[in-house]
This record gives C-alpha cells, structure tokens and sequence, in this order.
C-alpha cells in the first residue's frame, strides 16, 4: 500500500472517509507484519453526571506513569494516561477544578464543545501559574449536539509539550435516544517519543517546524492492545486523535464499519466506510459490526507535506506513517444483528443561510523570527503571528459567515475554531454534497476550503489555530471576538 498523497486525498480530506478497498483484513505494507502480542484493551477511568450536574477535580502534574507498558516519567490528569472520561448530558453543568502541580502555566480547553468562552467558560485566555487553580464552570445548551469531545491545556507556547506529554482525556455528550450496541469503547489515540531515561523526549526544532511525531504510538496509553467479541456484535467505538500532529487514516479491514459523525457532526444515517481519516484534533464516532476472525486496527500512510527547501536542509516531506494500533479478536457463538439505527438529528443546514460577511483567511510558513528566531520558520494567519493582544477578526453576534481558508504551504493545516462549529462548503472548487459540520477542517497544503459559520448563542473572545500545535505554539493562531 502507498503513502496517500495530499492531492489525492481531497475528497477523504473533506468527507473523513473514503470507499475504496485496500489490502485484506492483515497489515500488509508489501510484506506481513505479524502481530506482536499486546495487553488486553483497558478504558479510561470515566466520571458521569448526575441530576444535571458534574464536579471534577483535575490535578495537572508530572509524575512516573504506566505508559506502553513501561515505567515514563511524563505527564497526567489525576495519575493516568488519558485523563479520566468525562460523560455529560445536553442541558448540564460541568464544573472543573484545575490543579497546576506542573512546572509551567497551564490551563482546559474542552475542545469542540459549544459553551461560553467568556469568564471561567472555555478561555483560552485564562492563565494558571505553578501552585495555582481555577475553577471552570460550563453550561452546556439543551440543544447541544451529541458526540464525542476532548479537553487538553491550551497555555500559548506550551500546548504541544503539555498534550504530548501526556495531558489530555475525554467527553462524551450523550445521545438523547441511545444507539443500540452490545458495548461502547474510548480509544485516545496519542504518540510520543522517550528518551534513554523513560523521559518524554524534548523535541527538536525540526520536529516543532514540521510539527513532531512520536515514533510510539498509544491507545489509551497501551501499545497494541487486544480487543475481543463474538460474532455479530455490534460495538460502538468513540475515536480522538489526540496526536500533536500525526494525521490517523483509520482501517479495520474485515468488519463492517459505519460511521456515525465526525466531530459534533452527525450524518442523518450512519454511513458504510471502509477507511476514515482524522486529522489532529478530529473525533470518529463508529458503529463496528463484528465478523469471526482476526482484524488489525490500524493507521495508513499519510502524506501531510514538509517544508521542502524552505529551510535549506529540512526534509522533503513529513509522513505519517503506518501503524498498527490495536488487534480485535472474534470468536464464539453469533449473535443475532442489532437493528438498523433510527434516523440521527442532524445540524443546521446553512447553504441557504443569509451570509453577513465573506473573509478569507491565509495560512502561511516562511523564513522569519518563529522559534525564538535564529532564522527558524515563521506560521502565520494573514502574515501576522498570534498577539493575544490583538483581535484578529470580529464577528456579529447571531451572523452567519462565510470564511474561505487559504493554504499558502507546502504542508497540511487543520484548521479549528473554538466554540462555534463549520460546516464544510465547498473544498478546491469542489461543493460538498451533504451538511458536513466539524470543529476541525484539514486545509491541505496549497489547497483551500470554504465553510460557513453560525456565531450563535454565545459573544465573547475566542481564538483558531492550526491543529499542529506546534504550528499553533509558533504563532498559527487567530484572535476573534464577537460581539
């Protein structure tokens, strides 16, 4: 199996899927990889409201975990790896303690859900000093969309450190009329790079320019771990790629995949897939229907562009490569089919909205002060890097825009805005089909995409950025503030 390239991925870039069969339920990259035994699959601890209501202290420290089954000095939410999962309802209140036992500031972002930046909400603006807390109160709408979300620090300058290291978990916000399914699975998958001494590797400048991958690559922090089931059970996987920037061309060749929404997205019904592609930041929700055998989960070849020459020696290219990520195992007695899922509620369709302003937005890399300077690369927005200072963009409140995102770079970006959702309109001259809602939008690398935008509900300051954090720590970041 090649490498998919950048161009050719265009429309499983936009849709996040892709109907074409590669290869057999094996993992096959021109020879056999056996599968290495791994531990069995292990869920993240999960707290869950009630009456309306979670309470949630998180603890933000650096400390020895079990992380691919070794003893890592790295860092956690509560002592574990992911932090724990987060189960809320349409309609709650979600309050959150933040304790900083790290050495540098920190803060939460709970990433695609839509809830107040201003104030204790979701402020990216908020800074948490070493020894400190904060208190996070959010108020989830009762219209709010089901699906899976994450939270992870957003402190400028130091968020890829922070994630990858090892800071991040779960939220899931319940369906209104639950899927039926024999069991619900989180998989968090994350990579990362150790050093001789079980140390989280400190990246190298190259590595921040492209944007770093971990040559280990995690489920849940487990390394190949073993899933199993018994024929015709229908399983419902909840998927966050949770990497710095490696993109996941998810397969589990074998089994029959559907898939449920992207993001806070939903497709009204589940959609046959064969291969879903989530760039950093992206969520699947998956529905997986079992077949007696043995199958590989597993991540193909991604193409997401390099710097070329730009830097004189830098690498052509940056791949993120394959890898297997977990192994399903089923046997036993079948089980009778569940049925067809009901009719899922989908977003707003705003291809007919009135739009109240067109911008255009333009990602670029080029030679400049990024990385303290020294003649590293700069990211910048509009030729401008990150000012906290500064407001990029204002908005009207309960407008609806039309946002073009235009990628002067050789490189892929995911592009993510907080709080208000897009729908994806049209991407390379190529008008979607469908309402495609996501919280990150891949913008491939001298490509561009246009998406509309309703800024409801909420007023106050917010920020996009690319979703290669080390993008975004280098300044690949905006400031918008509606009002």
């Amino acid at each position: 199996m090649q490498p998919i390239s950048r161009r050719g991925i265009l429309l499983l870039g936009g849709l996040g899927v892709a109907a074409t069969a590669v290869g057999g339920a094996g993992l096959l990259w021109g020879s056999t990889i056996r599968t290495p035994p791994g531990p069995q699959f292990a869920e993240p601890a999960e707290l869950a409201s009630e009456a309306g209501r979670l309470r949630v202290r998180l603890t933000a420290a650096g400390r020895r975990v079990r992380l691919g089954g070794r003893d890592v000095s790295a860092l956690s939410f509560n002592g574990g790896i992911p932090g724990p999962t987060l189960r809320l309802k349409a309609g709650d209140r979600l309050s959150v303690r933040l304790r900083n036992a790290l050495t540098d500031p920190t803060n939460l972002h709970v990433h695609g859900l839509h809830v107040s930046p201003e104030g204790a909400g979701d402020n990216p603006f908020v800074m948490v000093e070493p020894g400190d807390g904060f208190a996070y109160e959010y108020e989830l709408p009762a219209d709010h969309p089901p699906g899976v979300y994450w939270y992870h620090p957003h402190h400028h300058g130091t968020v890829a450190d922070q994630v990858s290291g090892g800071l991040y978990g779960a939220i899931i916000v319940e369906d209104p009329e639950p899927i039926e399914a024999a069991r619900e699975r989180m998989l968090l998958i994350s990579d990362v790079n150790l050093d001789g001494s079980g140390r989280i590797a400190v990246a190298s400048p190259m590595a921040r320019m492209l944007g770093r991958e971990g040559e280990i690559v995690l489920v849940n922090g487990q390394v190949t771990p073993r899933l199993s089931a018994r024929p015709g059970e229908r399983e419902r996987w909840r998927v966050v790629n949770t990497c710095v920037s490696r993109y996941l061309r998810l397969r589990l060749d074998g089994q029959r995949l559907q898939l449920v929404g992207i993001d806070s997205g939903r497709f009204r019904n589940p959609l046959e897939v064969e291969e879903v592609l989530l760039a950093p930041g992206n969520r699947a929700d998956l529905l997986v229907t079992t077949r007696a055998g043995t199958a590989s989960l597993r991540a193909a070849a991604y193409d997401r562009g390099g710097a070329g020459g730009m830097m004189g020696g830098a690498p052509a290219g940056s791949l993120s490569g394959a890898v297997l990520l977990a192994t399903l195992a089923v046997s036993g007695d079948a089980v009778a089919e569940l049925p067809a899922v009901s009719a899922q509620p989908t977003p707003r369709d705003l291809r007919s909205a009135t739009v109240t302003a067109r911008r255009e937005l333009s990602f670029a890399m080029g030679m400049g002060a990024g990385m303290g300077g020294g003649g590293m690369m700069s990211f910048t927005i509009n030729g401008r890097q990150f000012d906290a200072g500064r407001v990029d963009t204002t908005v009207q409140a309960g407008s609806v825009e039309e946002w073009t995102l235009v990628n002067d770079s050789p490189m892929d970006h995911p592009v993510h805005l907080h709080v208000w959702p897009m729908q994806l309109m049209e991407e390379n001259g190529r008008d979607a089909e469908s309402v495609l809602e996501r919280d990150v939008v891949n913008v491939p690398a001298r490509g561009r995409v246009v998406v509309r935008i309703a800024f409801d509900d909420f007023a106050g300051r917010s920020v996009y950025h690319c979703h290669i954090l080390d993008h975004e720590d280098n300044g690949m970041m905006g400031v918008i503030e509606v009002r």
